[in-house]
Parts: C-alpha cells; structure tokens; sequence
C-alpha cells in the first residue's frame, strides 16, 4: 500500500512539475514576441516604451476614451499613467479635447503620426506571429489555439 501512495504523489509531483514548465514555457514565448516587437519601436525613430505602446494602442483602440479609462484598463498608477500620456502628448502621438459634456473630463485620441506607430506596431506583431508558426501546419495551428483557449477557461473558472 505505501508503494501506490508513494507512485501517486510521485506521479502528482511530475504532473505539477509538467505545468509548470508548460507556463514558463508560455512565457519565454510572450518575452521574446514581446522583445523582438518593441525593439523595433525602441530603436527605431520614436523610441517608445512597453507602457507607452501599450497605451497609444489603448487609445487607438477606445478614441475619445480618458486617463481614467486607462487607469481602470491597466490598474496602474494614475500618476504613472499621467506622465506616460504626457510623454505620448509631448511626442505628438496623443491629442486631448475637453469633454463638452463634463469640462473637467478630457478625451484622449491618437493623432495621425500616432496611428502610423500604432499600424507599424500591428504590422511587426503579424510579422512576428507567422514567423512564430511557421513551421506549422494548419491543423498543428488549430491544434495548439484550441489547447491555449482551455488552459484560458480554466483559468477564467478558477477565479469565479
């Protein structure tokens, strides 16, 4: 009887050790897609940060949206977003209106050089994707979105 307890928690510890290197698999992934995609930007003529893509692409997303929204979006500081979007402003990526309904309220949108980062970011993101599977086949492709979306639901349940 102790043999089949001490197989179980030995084959429950594989299985745990299994997971956890599917996930730190999941996430060298994500860091080098996210590294190739954004030294393109940091190097390039706009030299922009993670956070500052992150949100140009907020507000090319949701125009006319605030820094409140992007506040609530992201859970980061509001201070820290306040000096992001000032940058992003400064650099001439983001254009402020007043709210005509709430003048204390002001609207955020991503000016046309902001949308040509914003484009130039999606098209090295597509880039990056087909090389990322390109030695897959179409079924492989479907395969591995089909596994990703139920590690996602478990996830999603896990925290109902």
């Amino acid at each position: 009887m102790k043999k089949q307890v001490d197989k179980v928690n030995r084959n429950s510890s594989a299985a745990s050790d299994m997971a956890d290197e599917v996930f730190e698999s999941i996430h060298a992934i994500m860091h080098l897609y996210r590294s190739r995609q954004y030294r393109t930007l940091r190097d390039g003529l706009h030299d922009l940060t993670h956070m500052e893509t992150k949100a140009l692409g907020y507000f090319a997303r949701h125009p006319g949206a605030t820094q409140s929204d992007l506040v609530a979006h992201t859970g980061r500081d509001k201070a820290q977003l306040a000096r992001l979007i000032k940058g992003l402003r400064d650099k001439g990526f983001l254009e402020a209106s007043t709210d005509a309904a709430d003048r204390r309220s002001v609207r955020l949108q991503v000016t046309a050089a902001g949308q040509e980062v914003f484009r130039h970011l999606r098209l090295q993101g597509r880039h990056l994707s087909n090389v990322a599977v390109r030695n897959l086949s179409e079924e492989e492709r479907s395969a591995l979105l089909a596994m990703l979306q139920k590690v996602r639901t478990n996830l999603e349940d896990e925290a109902e």
